[in-house]
């Protein structure tokens, strides 16, 4: 396999101007840069991108972490942050977490070795104290890890208002939140937990019971999930609307009332959270909280860039979410 000395030699050049041509740097003519790439060409030189990324002390890479890209959300988040990098000049890693404490830290370790120039933080099962040390530019998405690090999130306590207020202004006297938590301290700075909040205030301001219903952490366990939730209206026949904290749940509530051959919306409302495709595609047709996946992945790119450019950057960074209306309201 030939290397860069011996591109330099059939070319007629030195080491250190074939190198610049490689990685773009100091001045370079047309023609001595054309009569390299050629070289390259009939000797197949594959440059070596760990070594080029070593003598820039950049990869222009973006290392990804989140719960699993089978979500939804986070399979549209993941292609939007691919699109604005890509339009930036970076290339992604994707990390799926599976919720996973040493997962995450080996894929940590993994984004280190490889040279990431930032890390984009989507997960939720590390303490935070391990992205503090990592002396990388992070942007965390729906959780605080530090003052210093910047968050980009929508505005989940009045998403929680909004779907609230919708379902008590339909009508429902016994509302419940089913929401899909993972236990532990380490979750009390996820923002998304505000979505509860804003619920509860909403419920309660009108002078009824906030009801919840936390399903199982593992995302994948739709039998059991639904179990739960079947099981749940059987015990409260009276629940007459839903708030769940994603689409993905409302999918899985609304499957739920069709085996109860509860009639949607006449019987119960629901209300999703997101606003991914599903909730356009399945039937009755999700009335849901849309936060703009679209600006907000823009948002994060920026952030990262911004950063790894030694630019100054909005440490909170909050977008606001509206309401879409469809069938099951």
């Amino acid at each position: 396999m030939p290397n860069l000395k011996d591109v330099a030699k059939k070319a007629g050049l030195s080491i250190n101007t074939v190198s610049r041509v490689l990685n773009n740097r100091g001045y370079i003519s047309e023609k001595t840069r054309e009569k390299v790439y050629r070289v390259m060409k009939e000797m197949n030189y594959q440059p070596n991108e760990m070594a080029r990324a070593l003598f820039r002390k950049r990869s222009n890479m973006i290392g990804l972490i989140i719960p699993t890209i089978s979500h939804p959300f986070f399979a549209e988040l993941t292609y939007y942050l691919e699109y604005y990098a890509d339009h930036k000049g970076y290339k992604l890693l994707l990390c799926n977490s599976n919720r996973n404490v040493s997962k995450e830290v080996e894929y940590i370790e993994m984004l280190k070795k490889n040279q990431v120039d930032a890390i984009i933080m989507g997960s939720a099962v590390l303490d935070v104290q391990h992205y503090l040390h990592l002396d990388l530019p992070i942007v965390s998405f729906d959780r605080v890890i530090s003052e210093d690090i910047p968050v980009v999130t929508s505005n989940n306590l009045e998403g929680g208002k909004l779907a609230a207020r919708l379902l008590i202004n339909k009508g429902c006297l016994h509302p419940v939140f089913i929401f899909r938590g993972i236990d532990g301290p380490q979750h009390r700075s996820m923002l998304a937990g505000q979505r509860r909040q804003g619920y509860e205030a909403e419920v309660e301001s009108a002078g009824m019971e906030p009801l919840q219903l936390q399903l199982d952490a593992e995302g994948s366990k739709h039998i059991e999930n639904n179990a739960a939730i079947i099981a749940y209206f059987q015990e409260h026949p009276e629940i007459d609307g839903v708030f769940a904290s994603s689409d993905v749940i409302a999918a899985e509530v609304i499957h739920a009332c069709y085996l109860l051959k509860k009639d949607i919306p006449s019987e119960i409302k629901i209300v999703g959270y997101d606003d991914v495709q599903i909730a356009s595609l399945i039937s009755p047709r999700l009335s849901t909280v849309r936060q703009p996946i679209q600006e907000m992945s823009d948002s994060i790119i920026q952030l990262v860039v911004k950063q790894i450019e030694g630019k100054e950057v909005s440490m909170v960074n909050t977008f606001p979410v509206t309401l879409v209306e469809r069938g099951t309201t």
